[in-house]
């Protein structure tokens, strides 16, 4: 009995010990990178009550805190302009130091499949050019953290994952959108770029958002969760279960230091597409109110064209894709990359993902990093009736539209009269940023579409990237066909 006793004693002694190092989050670790030029964030745990000092070897500084009766602590250091490798040591009077950290740019990159799919691709899914691109993507200045899959009922603060530098073995797992992405940020910015990927396949957008912010009126799609979210719940719906993904992969994340966001999610959304603006506009301004940096730059694709009837859908991905190009209208510092000319008819998961991380790359190089002159998008504006004839307008359209091939597919351009039927186009054509379309069916036209469908091959460009599907409204009668 008092030889049990001691071994009691002995092992709380060793708990007390253990207890006292300073512990932290995944996403502080050796090989991450810290956002240049600003206040970062640095938190962890500690014994209770004691003093945590804070040692960063790019400015020699030291700083202190003193960590909660739970043992939590924050505190915020100093950062230079991009640079390192550095280390930073802790210290509650037993030190911890982590090494090969870089100063420069961090991006969170979420969403579902399409943002998770890896350089790899899936099973029988490859990413297009992916084996060239692990020949020459090693590169110890682009850094890359996977968050592990946790879907939880109530928020939780840690998450499971590795910072790893670039290389052909990294990469190949590594998110090929983001990947493609970094990248870009990397050869035009010259600066170090870390990646954190937060993405889950198939998840809904309810899954991402904190369980206050959505509606009542949303929550009727999930038929099996009623009232609060509960753990049964979850593990039966998982990545589509609201709040989710929000409890158990992005909250952990929320106060770290970022220069902004890019999304691709959507796809699971389609079948109650006219909520989505709402849903995501609530999300990002939601993200931005706890991450407490103000309006953070937001960019997202528009999800690609695809044939949803192959999965048994009866559902018009058209409008998902309208009401994803509604919301950088309505929420500040947010853009959309348009992929409507990088779909696959027979899969969801397209091979073109160097097209959306290029894209989401020219949005940021263009907006958060003030570079002058790149391509940008033309957007449907507005559509006026000369007889039988509709001339669409398109803002942001300086360097005027064209064909991709030349010519046009008709298919994509549809002209509607009053009764509201729609009939292919026999004549499409383009006079500078103006695009004429007319049926022989339609002799008196009010209402124009392109692109309108599942899955279409968008031909419409303007500088280099595709115009975005759209449907006019509002449209008026110009005087020469009174």
């Amino acid at each position: 009995m008092k030889r049990n006793i001691i071994l009691a004693a002995l092992l709380a002694i060793v708990s007390v010990s253990a207890s006292a190092k300073i512990t932290l989050p995944k996403f502080f670790g050796d090989n991450m990178v810290l956002q240049q030029q600003t206040e970062c964030n640095l938190w962890g745990t500690a014994n209770a009550n004691k003093t945590v000092t804070v040692s960063t070897s790019w400015n020699s500084k030291t700083y202190k805190t003193s960590a909660d009766k739970d043992g939590k602590w924050s505190l915020k250091v100093s950062t230079p302009s991009a640079g390192g490798p550095f280390d930073i040591t802790f210290s509650d009077g037993e030190k911890l130091t982590i090494h090969n950290v870089l100063i420069g740019e961090v991006w969170i990159c979420s969403g579902q499949s399409n943002m998770e799919m890896p350089m790899k691709g899936f099973k029988g899914q490859p990413v297009e050019g992916a084996n060239s691109e692990l020949l020459a993507c090693k590169d110890n200045q682009l850094r890359l953290f996977t968050v592990k899959r946790n879907a939880q009922a109530e928020p939780v603060d840690t998450v499971t994952g590795a910072w790893n530098e670039a290389n052909a073995e990294t990469v190949r797992q590594f998110s090929a959108t983001a990947y493609y992405y970094g990248r870009a940020l990397r050869k035009s910015l010259d600066v170090p770029v870390g990646l954190i990927v937060v993405s889950w396949g198939g998840s809904a957008c309810e899954a991402w958002m904190n369980r206050s912010w959505i509606k009542p009126e949303w929550m009727s799609y999930f038929k099996d969760v009623k009232g609060e979210v509960s753990q049964a719940n979850v593990d039966k719906l998982q990545q589509r279960c609201p709040s989710a993904l929000y409890n158990g992969m992005l909250h952990p994340l929320i106060g770290m230091t970022i220069k902004g966001v890019i999304w691709y999610q959507g796809e699971e959304n389609v079948s109650r597409a006219s909520t989505y603006c709402d849903q995501l506009s609530t999300m990002i301004r939601g993200w931005r109110s706890e991450w407490k940096e103000g309006d953070f730059p937001f960019y997202y694709c528009q999800i690609a064209p695809y044939d949803y009837t192959l999965i048994g859908w009866n559902y018009n991905s058209a409008y998902l894709r309208e009401q994803q190009s509604m919301v950088e209208k309505l929420v500040p510092n947010t853009r959309m990359a348009v992929l409507l000319d990088a779909g696959l008819k027979y899969g969801i998961h397209p091979r073109k993902k160097r097209q959306a991380g290029e894209r989401l790359a020219l949005l940021a190089l263009g907006n958060t990093y003030g570079m002058k002159r790149l391509p940008d998008y033309a957007i449907y504006d507005n559509v006026e009736f000369r007889g039988d004839t509709a001339v669409v307008a398109f803002s942001n359209s300086r360097e005027w539209i064209y064909f991709n091939d030349g010519t046009p597919t008709l298919a994509n351009y549809e002209v509607a009269g009053a009764d509201g039927k729609y009939y292919q186009a026999d004549s499409v054509w383009i006079k500078r940023n103006r695009l004429y379309i007319k049926s022989n069916k339609v002799s008196k036209p009010t209402a124009v579409r392109y692109g309108f469908r599942d899955w279409v091959d968008g031909d419409l460009m303007h500088d280099g990237l595709p115009v975005s599907s759209f449907r006019t409204v509002g449209a008026t009668i110009s005087e020469s066909s009174k």
